[in-house]
């Protein structure tokens, strides 16, 4: 609701900033993600993170519970044998190992989002450079994100300029949003 009232106030305020000044306001729009979705590095991307969940998030989970076991029968075994200190830092070191291994799921769900956010931005610098090219090209003075406009005409489209920018082919059934 942000974003809608948001993008409604900007594009008001250019509506009426145009009619103000001598320069013309030409906007356009295009989905931003849809637009990396048909990237090339967008179309491995489930695969790379299926590897990196199983190759390294699943992995430090063992790692995660066998360093509890471990510490745990530590800390039971030596309760009166071993020293004030060493019970101390296991006593402290056992709710965050706990609290981590209660948490797996976001803590996995943070750090996919984190690497799908680090594979796609080379993805996203290459949708934004080609948005700006197009922009400068056809006289663009602003260009929204599809998502924030409720009504558009057709011309102002950017995508099939931008994937033919990216030389990236649309298909012929284009995903929701996209137009």
């Amino acid at each position: 609701m942000k974003k809608f009232f948001a993008a409604a106030i900007l594009v008001t305020a250019l509506l009426f900033a145009g009619r103000t000044q001598a320069q013309q306001v030409k906007i356009g729009y295009i989905s931003v993600d849809n637009m990396v979705s048909l990237m090339p590095e967008a179309l491995s991307l489930d695969s790379l993170l299926s590897h990196y969940q199983s190759d390294t998030l699943n992995p430090k989970y063992g790692e995660l519970v066998t360093l509890y076991k471990y510490k745990d029968s530590i800390y039971r075994d030596s309760i009166h044998r071993a020293p004030e200190t060493v019970r101390k830092q296991i006593a402290n070191e056992l709710p965050t190992l706990i609290y981590q291994i209660q948490n797996w799921d976001q803590i996995t769900q943070r750090a996919t989002e984190a690497k799908q956010n680090a594979l796609l931005a080379p993805a996203y610098r290459k949708v934004y450079d080609a948005i700006r090219s197009v922009a400068k090209e056809k006289a663009y003075t602003h260009v929204a994100n599809r998502e924030a406009l409720l009504i558009a005409p057709d011309g102002d489209d950017l995508t099939p300029l931008v994937a033919a920018k990216l030389k990236i082919k649309l298909p012929a059934q284009m995903p929701i949003g996209i137009k």
